[in-house]
């Protein structure tokens, strides 16, 4: 009897090959050969499981995001005594990949997104990316307004959770590169946060 092939986990299993090569060197070391020998399948498993490299390479792309989606939505929900506000300081920590433990997921997400720049397909999925966080951020900051000891009323939700978003973003960027120290990195988001709840920001 034939041996029943497990699909989807083969895909999974790619993708995680894929997300190692490119945090070795970047997207453009990655090569169908090198990743069917990382994942350790033949040429052909690959060439079954994904039509070009474009399609692979979006597969992984939404694995990562998955990943980090994942995490911002164990944080929002880990404690239901946590205030909103606080539930949006976990969330965009979660998406600035500040930890050690994050930080070849780090390397891996700007990988993908420097390819975006150069590629239409990455970037539509990048941009469904950002825009589920936004909706979260967004809704975190409104239930924030919302409570008794939260923020004036006259905040607008969809313009700070743009800024935490792409704040939160940039900040993975300078921690990379060694502009910052992960904590200097979470002090300065927090800080933000701080100033959205209780300080000039909240009048703008």
């Amino acid at each position: 009897m034939p041996r029943q092939v497990d699909h989807e986990g083969r895909r999974r299993l790619i993708a995680e090959a894929v997300c190692r090569l490119a945090d070795e060197r970047g997207l453009e070391g990655v090569t169908l050969r090198d990743v069917a020998a990382r994942a350790e399948v033949s040429m052909g498993a690959v060439q079954r499981c994904f039509g070009t490299k474009e399609e692979m390479l979006l597969f992984a792309l939404g694995y990562v995001g998955e990943a980090i989606g994942e995490r911002v939505r164990a944080r929002v929900v880990r404690s239901p005594a946590q205030s909103a506000a606080s539930a949006l300081g976990h969330a965009a920590t979660e998406v600035a990949l500040l930890r050690e433990e994050h930080r070849a997921e780090a390397r891996v997400w700007l990988a993908f997104v420097a390819q975006a720049v150069v590629s239409p397909p990455l970037a539509e999925t990048l941009r469904a990316n950002y825009a589920a966080l936004h909706a979260t951020f967004a809704r975190l900051i409104t239930e924030a307004c919302e409570d008794a000891d939260g923020p004036p009323a006259r905040v607008d939700p969809q313009r700070e959770a743009r800024a935490v978003l792409a704040l939160a973003d940039g900040l993975t960027t300078h921690v990379l590169i060694g502009h910052l120290r992960p904590r200097e990195a979470e002090e300065v988001l927090h800080a933000h946060l701080r100033g959205l709840w209780e300080g000039p920001a909240a009048g703008r």
